[in-house]
Parts: C-alpha cells; structure tokens; sequence
C-alpha cells in the first residue's frame, strides 16, 4: 500500500505515518518501478497495532518498547504502569462523582420537602463524607473496536484550550512539497537559523509552522512551510523568504509531538465555543492555523535533539452579541 491508501484506509494523517517511520515504529520500502514508498503486510499490521495502542492512551515511547520486546516482559511492566495510572484516575473521578451524586440526592429530597439545605456547611459535608460508598467497577470480557473509538473519542475532549495572543513579527519562511515536506523545509529553517546564529541574535525567536498546501484526496504529496521570528533587518537568501506576520488572538492547545490526531477534535471544540469562533486569515494552508515548537531554542541550540510540544494554534475573534444570540 502507498502512504495515501495506508491514510485513508486508516483513518491516519499521511504526515502521522511519515512522524511513526521517522521515530522508528514502522518502515516503508520503495520498488524500482514505482515511484512511491510503499508498506508491506508488516508494516501495515503494525500500524494497526500503533493505532489500537494510542486509543488505550500509550505513550509512543511505551508503544515502541512493547512493539520490540520479544520477550514481553517489559510489555508487561509498561501496561502494568499504564493500569496504575488509570486506576488512580477511576478512583479519583468515582469520588468525585460519588460526591455530587449525594449533593443532587440531598438538594432533591430538600426542594421536595421544601427544606434549604446548605450543603457546603462543614456539618453536612461531613455527613456526605460518611455516605461516601466507594463503587466498583467492572470492564466487561468483551470490548467492539467501535466502543474503543467511542470512548478515545471521549477522553480526547476533555481538552485544554487557552487563548493567546501572537505579536505581530518578521518572518523568514521555508516552503517545501514533496515527499517528507516537513523534514526537507525543516532543514532548510535550520541551515538558516545556524548561519545567522539567530539563538544570538534573536534569543526570543519562535517557531512556527503549518501544510501548506494541505493534503488532497488523490495526491500523493503536501507541503509544510516552517517560519521563523527573525530581527526586521536581517536579509535571507533563496530559498529562504521574508514576509510580515500579522499576528492576532488564537486558540491554543498543547500537544506532545506526533499527536496530530487532536487537530479534529480541537477544531471540532472550537466550533462549538460559546464565546469565540473561528477566523479564517492568512496563511491558508491550514485556514490560518498554525504548529508552534514550543522547545524550538532548546532545539535549534543543540540541547535538545528533536522537537517535544507543540501549540496547535486557531485563529479566533470574539462573537459579537448578535452571534452569540
């Protein structure tokens, strides 16, 4: 299969499965008759498995150490960490529930017998304290994959977005379609960064980047354009441009790198906002949104030996009374 029927076969982004090759998950392959990579039942099947393992929230470190541990026991260690962790969080959140359960049970045994019951007063919060029963939960033998979507699909909204302002800038841009179009602009950006010594010049530099085009039903190949915040003054050479960044209000959520799959569900949050909507504006490669490498100094100072965060970052502008309406 070639990359674009591996991506829509799985529902994957082309540049998930380009971001799953270059950390070492996966490998492609080329024939001398074709003019794409392409990947065997092997890697394939191991996509899946990739795939599977995300929705059960593990990290892609912990999934790169159960896909090459032959001898499981490692596996074992790191789903047991997993299960820990999980634990932790169902006892937290069942305490939680049991406490506003007994909040709603109490408010409506009051309202029915026209009685106020304050039940933030030490005396009472005592007594639900005391009726606290702490419930136990059984996952059933059998679990559909589409109940496995169902319920990735909900841990995945319970999403932080903040919203922050980006100043205007001065922008060298790097540009590139083509197989591995982030890599190739990416080095570009770097060849630019190191021969200006930008850390220096610059220290407060940021990075960000967006498709540009975006991907297309049918076409094999994107592109991905990186820019960097650079002085006003400074001149860049081709392939390396120079352009204004206007700057304005964003949406902003937080992701370890290779999480791409949280752009649907930030967008799809985002059009549901009471408060703000979404502002198509330049660049339009993505609408006007943006990646930014949050440990881009660290990085391009040698620090750091790849990219850890990034802000997936939406355009937005207040609603105005009448939208809201």
């Amino acid at each position: 299969m070639t990359i674009g029927e591996v991506s829509k076969e799985f529902f994957v982004s082309a540049r998930m499965i380009r971001y799953y090759e270059k950390i070492g998950l996966i490998e492609s392959s080329r024939r001398k008759e074709y003019a794409y990579r392409i990947y065997d039942e092997t890697a394939v099947k191991r996509l899946k498995q990739i795939i599977i393992l995300r929705k059960l929230r593990i990290s892609l470190k912990q999934i790169a150490v159960i896909l090459n541990d032959k001898e499981q026991f490692q596996a074992l260690e790191v789903l047991r960490e997993n299960m820990e962790t999980l634990d932790e969080e169902i006892n937290a959140l069942s305490t939680i529930r049991a406490i506003i359960d007994t909040f709603i049970h109490r408010l409506d045994v009051g309202i029915r017998g026209k009685i106020c019951v304050d039940i933030l007063e030490d005396n009472e919060l005592i007594a639900i304290a005391h009726a606290l029963i702490s419930p136990k939960y059984h996952l059933k033998e059998d679990c559909s994959v589409e109940e496995l979507n169902q319920a990735s699909e909900r841990m995945e909204q319970k999403m932080d977005i903040r919203f922050v302002y980006l100043p205007p800038a001065t922008v060298a841009t790097s540009q590139y379609v083509g197989e591995n179009p982030e890599e190739v602009s990416g080095d570009q950006l770097q060849a630019l960064i190191k021969e200006v010594d930008l850390p220096l010049k610059k220290p407060d530099f940021r990075v960000y980047g967006f498709n540009n085009p975006s991907p297309k039903e049918g076409e094999e190949f994107y592109g991905y354009e990186f820019w960097v915040t650079i002085p006003d003054d400074l001149e860049v050479k081709e392939p390396i441009s120079k352009k204004q960044f206007a700057g304005g209000i964003y949406a902003a959520h937080c992701i370890k790198m290779g999480d791409f799959h949280e752009w649907g569900v930030f967008f799809k949050q985002m059009q549901d906002h009471n408060e703000y909507e979404i502002e198509w504006r330049e660049p339009f490669g993505m609408g006007g949104s943006l990646e930014e490498h949050l440990n881009a100094f660290s990085y391009y100072t040698g620090k750091e030996s790849d990219f850890k965060q990034l802000d997936l970052l939406i355009p937005v502008k207040k609603k105005t009374d009448d939208a809201s309406e």
